[in-house]
């Protein structure tokens, strides 16, 4: 399916890129595997060529991927923080959340600052700055900042590596995986680390 839709975009006329362009970002947030960063990146290739043009497509991704970012900090907004903590989900203890609560009061916003560079906490930076109910104006100068700067970047790299993009697929995933790996080790030496905590209090 990519393939053939990088060989529409490549005889698609430019209001069309500019349309695909806008919808990617978008469902990025609400799709993390999509291919939409690489989808930026050919789209600064057709500004390497003079295809579409610069300021309007960085506007465009950078616009649309802010509003995926609202989307999901509105249904954190809207959901109750004891729907969490009620019990039903099994895996997801009280005091888990009252610490995620704790990090996110403390880092909130800068995570929200850096969410876009780190591939896999999109929809979760956005869902639990909703949840704690972060300052909205702040909020949505943060996420469009940082919206801004990656589509920029993102644009930046299809602008000069235009005639070598599989290059700049491959470093992109290799990057994802890297990031991912990151979170996973963070995690669970977390939970290792708790799990001998809880283990010494019973031993008590």
């Amino acid at each position: 399916m990519l393939e053939h839709l990088i060989n529409y975009l490549a005889f698609a006329a430019p209001v069309m890129v500019y349309m695909i362009m806008f919808l990617f970002p978008f469902i990025k947030n609400i799709y993390p595997p999509s291919p939409s960063d690489l989808i930026v990146i050919i789209g600064g290739t057709y500004v390497a060529t003079g295809k579409i043009a610069f300021l309007p497509t960085l506007l465009l991704t950078s616009l649309s991927s802010e509003i995926g970012f609202v989307l999901l900090f509105y249904i954190g907004w809207r959901t109750e923080k004891n729907f969490l903590t009620s019990g039903r989900f099994k895996f997801i203890s009280v005091k888990s959340v009252s610490s995620a609560e704790r990090w996110f009061a403390k880092h909130g916003f800068k995570v929200i600052l850096v969410n876009r560079f780190v591939i896999g906490i999109r929809a979760v930076a956005a869902f639990f700055a909703g949840i704690n109910k972060m300052d909205i104006r702040k909020t949505i100068i943060y996420s469009s900042v940082s919206s801004l700067l990656w589509h920029l970047l993102l644009l930046s790299l299809g602008f000069t590596f235009a005639a070598n993009i599989k290059v700049v697929d491959e470093v992109l995933s290799v990057y994802g995986k890297g990031v991912l790996a990151i979170i996973l080790t963070t995690v669970l030496v977390l939970l290792i680390r708790r799990r001998i905590m809880l283990k010494r209090v019973e031993s008590n």
